[in-house]
Order: C-alpha cells, then structure tokens, then sequence
C-alpha cells in the first residue's frame, strides 16, 4: 500500500517539476493530490500519464494524508505548514520561512541526509535555497578529503529562480528588443534580456542582499558552521539552470586532479571537465538533469591549498523538486514514515 501525497502550489513552475518527478522515479503513492490556492481550484495539471483537478488549499483536510510537498511560498508555509504537521502530514517545505528554525533540518540527501532524525518535533523538514543545494553537493566530499576553510562563490542565477513571471519578462523583454518595443522592468529591479543584475532579494543592513545571505546560513547549517563564506547572487538571462563560480580554501594540500576523482565518486555530482573548446558544462545542458555538474577544475595560486570550480545544475530540479522528492525518499528508505493511511 503506497502513500497518500499532497503537492501545494501544484500550478507553479516547481510544482508540476515536484509532479513529473513523483512519476518519473515511481514514487511509492497510493494517491497524489494537487493544492493551490482558491483561485487555481479547477486548473488542470499532470501528474504521468494521468491529469489531476487542483484543489483549494483552504478546503483540504490533510488527515490520512502522509507527506505534503510545499512550494507556495514563504508566507504560505509559515501559516500553512504548523497547522498540516500538526494532522500528522509530514511537510517538506521549499521555501524559506523554516530553513533556520533549529527545530527544523535543512536536507540535502548526498550531503546531510542522517540530520533528518528530529523531524518530527514539528513534522516539517525544510528544503535549501537553489543556489545553496548545488553547492553543498559539489563541496561535501571536498570538504570530508580536504577541510574547507574559505568559500568565495559567485552565482549566475537563472530567471526561473524567480518564478514564471519572471520567465515570462525575459521572453517578452527579448522579443521586445528585436522589434524595437519599449521596455519596461516590472519583476526585476532593470531590464533583463541581454542583461545581468547583481541583484536577487532584498537588500540588507550589511551591503549583501538576502539570497547571499541564505546561501552563508544554509551552507553553514548543512555543512559545517566553522565554513568562512562570502557571496556574490547575479541574475542572468537564461530561463533555467544556475550556474556558480566557486572558490574554495583547504585547511590540507588537495590538487586538481585528486579533486576531480573524488568528485567523480560522489553521490550527486557528474565531472564534465576537458581543457579543451566545449570540456565544460553551461545552464543549457543541465536544464531537466538531475545531477550537479561540476567543470573547470583547477588550482588556485593565489591562495594556499586553493582550487576553483565551476557548478552548474537545474535550478527547478536538484535546486528545487528533486531534492524534495529524494527527502521524501528518505523519508521512506529509513522507515522513519508510518502511513497514515495504514487502516
């Protein structure tokens, strides 16, 4: 007998990724339920090869209902995901409202998987900012070789990051441009065809804006606090995949090249890493991937026991979707979810 699972904000561009992937690695489900708020009641989405009505998250009782997967944003998972972990529903939230709740784990499976007991002082488990998920994966297993003392990374966020909106302004922005239409920037702070923002969230009282604070917070708290991080959140023109320029400090001696073994080993990564014209990976091709690529390994002089990386992976998937299915997935696998629906 499979699980009874609810997927809230089942219309948003992470929703129907968090549906098709359900499907794709034959989640163990007896039923799926798409949420949304009242006005999406009625909108069709799929969910394999089957088309599921959405529901009003106002309406729905989720006794009997064993995992919510929530991506709805903030403000709907401060209000929403006490009162569902309460029913006894397991919530595994993707965005930030609970990702520094210290009763709350911050989940990457490849990297602190075993940080998941606990959960149920709550029952909600919080998902990373995209930017960070990648991250944490490519780092851990250079970090377990090697000890990272100092991260500097600089982000090339995808527009997807912010929603179909703000995939829907580039595409119109670009066509704009060719046709000689005037511009006008409604969800980003300038134009974003042709253009990059050094910009994403709000700033705050210290010069960096929140998503470069979200990426030290959460790389501390799923990684190691003891990490000095420092970073650089950049808005690019492409609708999907972000992409990172990561330099790091070792407390010991790691070359490049025992660098790239280790990484070829790890779980959740894919060295594509050539010297040559193309040896590399862009957001192009990891879009609808699920795995951290990592390319343009190479030492840094400048610093002792310095390497440089280059990270690239599908925001909406490993940054997003996937990493929620796989908690779910651990969930299950360590036997850590009774069904709820068991009678």
């Amino acid at each position: 007998m499979g699980y009874k699972v609810a997927v809230v904000g089942a219309t948003g561009n992470v929703g129907r990724e968090i549906l098709a992937i359900l499907a794709e690695r034959q989640f163990d489900v007896d039923e799926v339920v798409a949420l949304a708020s009242r006005r999406s009641q009625g909108t069709e989405v799929s969910f394999g090869d089957k088309t599921l009505k959405v529901k009003a998250l106002e309406n729905y009782d989720f006794k009997g209902t064993d995992i919510c997967l929530m991506s709805a944003g903030g403000s709907v998972a401060k209000e929403w995901a006490p009162k569902i972990g309460a029913q006894g529903c397991v919530v595994i939230d993707n965005s930030s409202a609970w990702r520094y709740d210290a009763d709350v784990p911050l989940i990457v499976p490849e990297v602190n998987a075993d940080a998941i007991v606990g959960f149920n002082k709550k029952n909600i488990i919080a998902n990373p900012n995209c930017s960070t998920a990648q991250l944490v994966v490519a780092l851990k297993p250079l970090h377990d070789a090697a000890t990272i003392k100092r991260v500097v990374v600089s982000t090339y966020q995808s527009v997807s990051g912010a929603g179909k909106d703000a995939m829907d302004e580039l595409f119109d922005q670009t066509r704009a441009i060719f046709v000689n239409d005037p511009i006008e920037p409604s969800k980003f702070t300038k134009r974003i065809a042709f253009n990059v923002i050094p910009h994403i969230d709000v700033f705050m009282e210290d010069g960096y804006t929140k998503e470069e604070w979200k990426v030290l917070a959460e790389t501390k708290k799923i990684l190691d606090p003891a990490i000095k991080l420092t970073c650089t959140a950049v808005r690019v023109p492409v609708f999907v995949s972000h992409a990172e320029a990561v330099n790091l400090e070792f407390e010991k001696p790691l070359s490049a090249s025992e660098a790239r073994e280790i990484l070829r080993e790890a779980p959740g990564c894919l060295v594509v890493d050539k010297q040559e014209d193309g040896g590399y990976v862009t957001p192009y091709e990891a879009t609808g991937e699920d795995a951290t690529y990592i390319s343009r390994i190479r030492e840094d002089a400048t610093v002792e026991n310095g390497l440089n990386l280059w990270v690239v992976s599908d925001n909406l998937r490993k940054g997003a979707a996937l990493n929620a299915v796989q908690i779910a997935e651990v969930l299950v696998n360590r036997g850590l979810l009774k069904k709820q629906n068991a009678a």
